[in-house]
């Protein structure tokens, strides 16, 4: 694993009982520490950007983001375009984590430049077995760039 990475996931989930389930999930693979979680898009971009409620000037960049799509206040096609646009945001690996199947909403995201999309497991075993192998290959595999924000 490359040294550099930050190993937070960040999750944008308006669902309470799914945050929980992906708690659980990362609790069985040992990776609860490494969670953290926003309800919606604005809060997505506001703790990436480090606003609002988000100012801690120490908060650690996510090496992954597990985001939902359909959310209030700014979906997730909303706020992967923006992250996207960003210079400093543009490198953070983004996964479609959705209920959706639509073949749409999967062309769209990787349109907008998703880098995986997968469908939220229904059985908990399912999701853990997601949860390990995404930990696995986006923070044991792969090398990443370290991600360093200049303009925030």
């Amino acid at each position: 694993m490359s040294s550099n990475i930050h190993r937070l996931i960040l999750m944008a989930e308006d669902d309470a009982d799914d945050r929980l389930l992906v708690k659980d999930a990362l609790t069985e693979c040992g990776l609860a520490d490494n969670l953290r979680f926003v309800e919606d898009g604005e809060d997505l971009m506001d703790y990436l950007l480090r606003r609002g409620k988000h100012t801690e000037p120490d908060a650690p960049q996510p090496g992954l983001i597990l985001l939902d799509l359909n959310m209030p206040r700014k979906d997730g096609r909303e706020v992967l375009r923006e992250i996207r646009a960003h210079p400093d945001l543009r490198r953070i690996p983004v996964i479609a984590f959705t209920t959706s199947k639509s073949d749409t909403d999967i062309s769209a995201l990787y349109d907008l430049g998703a880098n995986s999309f997968i469908c939220k497991p229904v059985a908990f075993e399912a999701l853990v077995n997601v949860m390990t192998t995404l930990s696995r290959y986006w923070f044991g595999i792969v090398e990443l760039p370290r991600i360093q924000m200049k303009g925030v």
